[in-house]
């Protein structure tokens, strides 16, 4: 066994290469054992989402600055290694403003169908990243459906929540969580998943294939953006229709995304048959993480995808990469065999449409028309740079109080571990892979991958 790369970051030298580390002897119980002999869930990929916000930041750049980011993050081999992609259907909360494929009222048969917008950021956002990662697996989510089919008439679903913004939205139309905000009749259900099939036909007439869909962002939250919530028998209803339509298309669905830490939601919705048959993955994000476990216990058939990195504040500052660390090791320890940010690209402050700021993996700066890349982009980069799809995550256990890490046996035989110094003084540490040990000593406040050979 043998350490044949280490590269380490700290708040102030990112991705620092620290050399090899040879064995040695066992001189006392060592810190860490990485456990070969229980592979656990396989690993499907590392990403982010495509939005129109995210494409409006990097159309301030030049060609050639674009064409160096994409390579960055989606080129294998190279940087990110991104694999996998999330897109809207439609309006969200970092989209330019509130609109939808289907906008013309009472339009059931779908004849005003249309994919138009996309093709000023969605599409050539997406066809940025397939010409590094043609492999690209792409999936889609809507925050809400056409307005005409929601209880309120209304694309939000509640009233803004930050001084100074406004959405249109009166007191009448405000809904709840924990109601059906999308009209609950078989006429409006059927054409809503006919929508999710014209969508799919729309992008694969454009040689962009969708793997996968889930039918509502975040179903329990009433938002002041766009936004739909749903009950479980609503969901399920909605299921019924979608299953089908997405079935005949070759695509999978997802139930998601679940944003809440209670097991019963997801429970409620697969105790129907039909909508559980549609059903072969689970999409977790946000309070949602704490319930990963018992999902992965209690449906070991069914995929779970973290879905949406918690997305900070604007500032993208050292403390809150910390913190995504902390997200990344304990969705993936508990059972994630996907792990996917949100914000690709923002501008300076991240602000959306409607007055949130949220962090991104690249930060544009509109006056100097200049990029940087994220402590975030980098924290998550040690674990997609050198995890290949097909691996598999393996536990590790601590006899000396080291919980801090994750680690994966790679397709090709090689294991990656990788492990967080929070402290702020260096930290020796013994791990041990098969019978062999090797003691790195850990920069301060750092965050550490290990390719090791076995």
């Amino acid at each position: 066994m043998r350490i044949t790369t280490w590269t380490s970051t700290t708040q102030h030298q990112p991705w620092q290469d620290l050399g090899t580390v040879d064995p040695g002897p066992i001189t006392r119980i060592p810190d860490v054992f990485v456990q070969l002999d229980d592979q656990r869930q396989q690993i499907e990929g590392f990403g982010a989402t495509f939005n129109e916000l995210g494409w409006t930041s990097l159309s301030r750049l030049t060609d050639d600055q674009r064409a160096t980011i994409f390579h960055e993050l989606f080129a294998p081999g190279i940087g990110g290694n991104f694999t996998l992609g999330r897109m809207p259907l439609g309006a969200n909360d970092f989209s330019r403003d509130y609109y939808s494929y289907a906008e013309v009222p009472g339009d059931f048969d779908l004849a005003h169908f249309s994919i138009a917008q996309d093709h000023e950021t969605l599409i050539p956002f997406i066809r940025s990243a397939q010409s590094e990662q043609p492999d690209l697996r792409l999936w889609a989510s809507p925050w809400v459906p056409p307005q005409w089919m929601k209880t309120n008439g209304h694309y939000a679903s509640a009233q803004p929540w930050i001084d100074g913004v406004e959405n249109g939205l009166t007191a009448d139309q405000v809904q709840q969580e924990g109601t059906d905000s999308f009209i609950q009749d078989e006429r409006h259900l059927a054409t809503y998943a006919a929508y999710f099939g014209r969508f799919v036909d729309a992008y694969a007439a454009l040689g962009i294939d969708i793997s996968m869909v889930m039918p509502q962002n975040e179903f329990n939250s009433a938002q002041p953006y766009p936004s739909c919530t749903w009950t479980p028998t609503g969901l399920a209803a909605f299921l019924r229709h979608l299953g089908p339509q997405m079935r005949a298309r070759g695509v999978e669905v997802f139930l998601g995304t679940v944003e809440r830490p209670n097991e019963s939601l997801v429970a409620d919705v697969l105790a129907d048959p039909e909508a559980a048959a549609a059903i072969t993955g689970i999409g977790v994000q946000w309070h949602g993480k704490s319930i990963v476990p018992f999902l992965a216990r209690d449906y070991p058939e069914l995929r779970i995808y973290q879905t949406e990195q918690e997305c900070g504040d604007g500032r993208n500052d050292w403390r809150y990469a910390r913190y995504s660390w902390r997200l990344m090791r304990d969705f993936l320890n508990n059972g994630a065999s996907a792990y996917q940010y949100w914000n690709l690209s923002l501008d300076r402050g991240g602000v959306s449409r409607w007055g949130w700021s949220q962090n991104s993996l690249i930060v544009v700066d509109p006056d100097t028309g200049t990029f940087e890349y994220t402590h975030e982009y980098q924290v998550l980069k040690h674990v997609s740079h050198y995890v290949q799809p097909g691996a598999h995550l393996v536990p590790t256990l601590s006899y000396t109080g080291y919980e801090n890490q994750l680690a994966f046996r790679n397709p090709d035989g090689s294991v990656v571990i990788v492990m967080q110094n929070d402290t702020g003084e260096e930290m020796p540490v013994q791990i041990t892979v098969g019978d062999q040990v090797v003691e790195p000593v850990l920069p301060a406040d750092s965050l550490n991958t290990f390719v090791v050979e076995v």
